[in-house]
């Protein structure tokens, strides 16, 4: 039985907690062991996912690993875990990136070094748990938790005045998106009595409550893609995070509402799924069409990256709601390319303002006369972005072109033309930054990525090139999973 499985997801869960109190014990004076205590819990935590995969069976769409705690039995409400297909690689990046992000700061997060350690681990714990929560009330609870120590991050370790402002922005689009989702989950828990995902699953809605349900957690999934026009909060969170607050904003909760629409919303609401496609399908192409050409006006570095991954995003909810499997799959696998190519993009614009403190793009130029390795990693994560071929992009973008043409070319059209577009503003942001003549005036000290930021770089270049020329292991997991997605919703 799966559930018979010793891999303990209970384990991978509380590895991160142990590791965010342990240093509330050690005086503020004695950094370096916070850093390492730090680093080696996120390490251990990292060291889970190898063991998931090679248990994980891909022949099945069931949730592997199951673990199942009393939590309101009065109410019917458990802490229920597992993971199937859709699931896993979300986890894996998860555990990726949080070592990535206290190497980062391992040096810029001098103040508030305990509290930084503290934050991250916990927003670990929170997001790690978000992916193997199978109970839709504490899905609800726990995406709601993530936004707490990113607002933290972004406020007290931003780089500039108007951090605070961004920061509340942040919190409370997010927030305030999600009450209608309460509602949906307490309208659930009436009708069927529990919040148990798979009693929900098989549970017949009517067309109207379906559509009533799919539209109040739209309201939620919406701002957290995030679709236009709701997306005013990305750029200014970017802008103003540090670059680790950055990286992970960029690689994990940018993909919760997307999750939850693949969790939650389509499986549960099919009918209201179907009914909804053309009401996604708008502001979706025209938000690739509009984001992108707003980036080619953004003269801030984190702005253009972050307009970006709007376009981005949006590109992946045409997948997601195409309804096929090629569309469902493809969309999971950008959705993961995403967390490595925009992470690794604002990584490059980290080393920047490091040495330069000024992330405008008009006073950079001649970067490669004077920084010679740091165009060559520049330029493999612009290709990503670009979804060139042999990139990680490419296979998951290209398959969800498929789906989408196979339901609406047009729509399909206008993606293929954002595509386009962001080829177009990719090479102009590296051809200004890297190319050109040098402007002395503006910068005066030039230092290529030392150990440290090169010792970065290469996990996400390597996993960038693996994912383009290797994809098959991805569909291998995630096909059968998402085969039972289209065949439950009846979208074939």
């Amino acid at each position: 039985m799966l559930e018979q499985c010793y891999f303990d997801l209970s384990g991978l869960i509380l590895c991160p907690v142990l590791g965010s109190i342990t240093p509330l014990f050690i005086p503020n004076s004695r950094i370096r062991p916070i850093r390492l205590i730090g680093l080696c819990a996120s390490l251990i935590t990292f060291l889970y996912p190898p063991v998931l995969r090679i248990q994980f069976d891909p022949s099945t769409a069931k949730s592997q690993f199951v673990e199942s705690l009393r939590w309101l039995p009065y109410e019917n409400i458990n802490f229920d875990l597992g993971i199937d297909g859709i699931s896993l690689f979300f986890v894996i990046l998860t555990t990726f990136l949080i070592p990535i992000c206290i190497l980062v700061g391992w040096s810029g997060m001098r103040s508030y070094g305990k509290e930084y350690i503290t934050a991250s681990l916990i927003r670990e714990f929170l997001m790690i748990a978000v992916f193997c929560m199978l109970d839709p009330l504490l899905f609800y609870v726990l995406p709601e938790s993530v936004p707490i120590p990113m607002f933290i991050i972004i406020g007290v370790w931003g780089s500039r005045q108007r951090k605070i402002k961004a920061a509340y922005q942040f919190f409370l689009y997010t927030l305030l998106g999600s009450v209608f989702m309460l509602l949906a989950i307490l309208l659930i828990l009436l009708q069927t009595g529990t919040t148990d995902l798979q009693i929900s699953l098989t549970t017949e809605f009517s067309e109207r409550r379906q559509i009533f349900l799919w539209i109040a957690s739209f309201a939620s999934f919406a701002v957290k893609v995030p679709m236009v026009p709701v997306h005013i909060w990305l750029p200014e969170a970017h802008v103003e995070a540090p670059t680790a607050g950055s990286v992970i904003l960029a690689g994990i909760p940018l993909k919760l509402g997307t999750y939850g629409f693949l969790r939650f919303s389509i499986p549960m609401f099919p009918e209201a799924t179907l009914c909804s496609t053309p009401f996604i399908y708008t502001p979706s192409a025209i938000a690739i069409i509009y984001t992108s050409s707003t980036t080619l006006r953004q003269i801030d570095l984190k702005k253009i990256i972050a307009y970006s991954s709007v376009a981005h995003m949006n590109l992946v909810t045409i997948g997601m709601f195409s309804p096929n499997i090629q569309g469902i799959g493809g969309s999971i696998l950008p959705m993961s390319s995403h967390g490595l190519v925009s992470s690794a993009l604002f990584l490059c614009v980290g080393v920047l303002y490091d040495r330069h403190k000024t992330r405008l793009v008009r006073y950079y130029g001649g970067l490669v006369s004077t920084m010679p390795n740091f165009p060559t990693i520049f330029f493999s994560s612009t290709l990503a972005n670009m979804s060139s071929p042999g990139t990680s992009s490419f296979i998951g973008e290209f398959l969800i072109l498929v789906g989408a043409f196979q339901r609406n070319s047009l729509v399909a059209t206008l993606a293929a033309l954002g595509m386009i577009l962001g080829a177009a503003y990719s090479l102009w942001l590296y051809n200004r930054a890297v190319s050109g003549n040098l402007k002395p005036d503006f910068l005066h000290k030039f230092s290529d990525p030392n150990g440290r930021e090169v010792s970065i770089f290469i996990p996400f270049l390597v996993g960038v090139v693996w994912m383009g020329v290797h994809p098959k292991v991805f569909p291998d997991c995630i096909h059968t999973s998402v085969s039972n997605l289209v065949q439950h919703g009846k979208f074939h």
